[in-house]
């Protein structure tokens, strides 16, 4: 009983993450790469974007190679003599940063607006939620294109892009969860004591629908750093002097059909590496915080 008493709902969290072996080994490879891309300067050999460390002589070297300044290229090189292992390093940083980035933004501004529209109702709800029906109708990648080409390149344009085209998801998200829990006593007796609207929707509703958000928001993560590295590979994205996953392919792929597959094969294998952990983490996240999902 003294146990059952003393579990706290983070480490009940925790034991139900861990039932599934696929979903922690998600996470352990996940971690694994994000320590990698904050401490990049560390671990990797070279730093592929110093011209200093560059020797052109070392260009499409084939995986194993011994290099000139003394260490091995594992992965091979790019056209420019840069380390592949070391660039993929310092191109995690980059995709990490804007994936994390546009989406911290974006679920501000969606749980801003989805919230108000939850809260306020009537005619308030229906304009703004007609606003996130217009975007979703668009393809994501048509509006970051379109943002791209008024902005132009760089990280923080791509960041901003991103964000905007993803607040509607955490709009709808947050409204839906909202329109549910303001129907409960718990809300009807925050508002017969007075309290403000905006203590209401930040200390009463929000937290009863973070559950649906992280879920949301860890998904939109993988689906930002896809999304960048797919303008990035169309040439809008991040600019050639910025390291990021889809820059590399994007420049090892002309080397596809001449043999020297791995200029875009390592990037690419780094890239749904860390897609495919984020995803495996957001969908264990989904059935543990869904209690109409627990068994």
């Amino acid at each position: 009983m003294s146990a059952a008493r003393e579990e706290t709902p983070l480490r009940r969290l925790a034991r139900d993450f861990a039932r599934s072996r696929v979903a922690v080994i998600g996470l352990a490879v996940l971690v694994l790469v994000m320590l990698a891309a904050v401490f990049a300067q560390v671990v990797a050999p070279q730093d592929p974007y110093d011209l200093a460390q560059l020797d052109i002589m070392d260009s499409l070297q084939p995986p194993g190679t011994a290099g000139g300044a003394g260490w091995t290229y594992w992965l091979g090189t790019d056209d420019q003599g840069r380390d592949l292992w070391s660039a993929i390093f310092f191109g995690l940083r980059t995709s990490l940063e804007v994936g994390i980035l546009a989406t911290l933004i974006a679920l501000a501004v969606g749980v801003a607006v989805g919230m108000l529209a939850a809260y306020a109702g009537g005619a308030v709800d229906g304009a703004i939620m007609r606003l996130v029906d217009i975007q979703l109708s668009f393809p994501a990648i048509l509006i970051a294109l379109i943002l791209l080409a008024l902005l132009g390149k760089g990280v923080d344009k791509v960041i901003v892009a991103l964000a905007a085209v993803q607040w509607a998801y955490y709009a709808r998200t947050v409204r839906g969860s909202a329109l549910v829990e303001r129907r409960k006593e718990y809300v009807e007796a925050a508002r017969c004591l007075a309290l403000p609207h905006h203590r209401i929707m930040l200390r009463h509703l929000l937290p009863n629908c973070l559950p649906p958000l992280i879920v949301v928001a860890t998904v939109q993560v993988a689906h930002a750093i896809a999304l960048e590295a797919t303008l990035s590979f169309l040439g809008v994205g991040v600019p050639v002097t910025e390291p990021s996953l889809g820059m590399l392919i994007a420049s090892g792929y002309g080397f596809m059909l001449s043999g020297n597959y791995w200029v875009a094969l390592f990037p690419g294998v780094a890239l749904l590496v860390v897609i495919v952990a984020i995803n495996l983490v957001g969908d264990r996240l989904r059935d543990v915080l869904n209690p109409r999902l627990s068994h």
